[in-house]
């Protein structure tokens, strides 16, 4: 869905097409992208956190019953998405169809829609998606360097143990830490990039093409 409703209509939109869509149509597109993107966004926060609470011993010991429950993770995903299609609302509030108008008071988001923002509504609209987005990195940069932590921990522990066998393998600590570190590190990096292009991208009035591919680019990174 992210990569569908956001790389689609800007490839269209650069092979010259830019009033393909009707107003409804901007609007559908816009909808099911932010709420893509911000179910994208929990689930794989969610993974973190349930592979975390499975990693540590003390914490899986009193929700071990509850958390591996599967009726317990379709509940998770359902709230993700029940969450973002109510917070992704205002969004059919101010995106419009493809318009020449020059007024200064419209910020035109894309080649192929445009946007009717008042000062209000882009603040609260600009708060709510940053602390979403912001909470959700920020926990998954907590269930990683503790997931992390327990695997060196867990390597020490057995070190012993593997150093009377002479294997040139990577430990599976290791392995997995490097997993870790990678998914963290393009999750953290493709998303804080694309929520700093995108609020740029809104904040001018008319934004350069470049500024918008490059933004539609960040934006598919960690989905692709």
């Amino acid at each position: 869905l992210v990569l569908c409703s956001k790389g689609v209509p800007q490839t269209v939109a650069t092979l010259g097409l830019e009033s393909f869509l009707h107003e409804a149509g901007c609007k559908l597109v816009f909808y099911l992208h932010r709420v893509a993107r911000g179910v994208s966004l929990s689930t794989t926060c969610l993974l973190s956190g349930f592979q975390a609470i499975k990693l540590c011993p003390s914490i899986s010991r009193w929700m071990d019953l509850h958390i591996r429950s599967p009726k317990c993770i379709v509940f998770s995903c359902f709230l993700c998405w029940v969450l973002h299609f109510m917070v992704n609302i205002p969004i059919a509030m101010y995106v419009a169809g493809p318009t020449n108008s020059k007024n200064m008071s419209m910020f035109f988001v894309y080649r192929y829609c445009s946007s009717h923002l008042s000062g209000i509504l882009f603040s609260v609209t600009a708060v709510i998606y940053t602390f979403t987005d912001g909470l959700c990195l920020a926990l998954m940069l907590c269930t990683s360097i503790s997931m992390v932590l327990v695997l060196h921990r867990h390597k020490q522990r057995v070190q012993h143990i593997r150093s009377s066998h002479l294997s040139p393998r990577t430990s599976h600590e290791t392995r997995a830490t490097h997993t870790i570190l990678i998914l963290v590190s393009m999750f953290v990096s493709f998303h804080a990039l694309a929520s700093i292009l995108s609020y740029w991208t809104t904040l001018l009035q008319n934004p350069s093409q470049w500024l918008r591919s490059i933004s539609v680019l960040v934006a598919s990174g960690f989905p692709t």
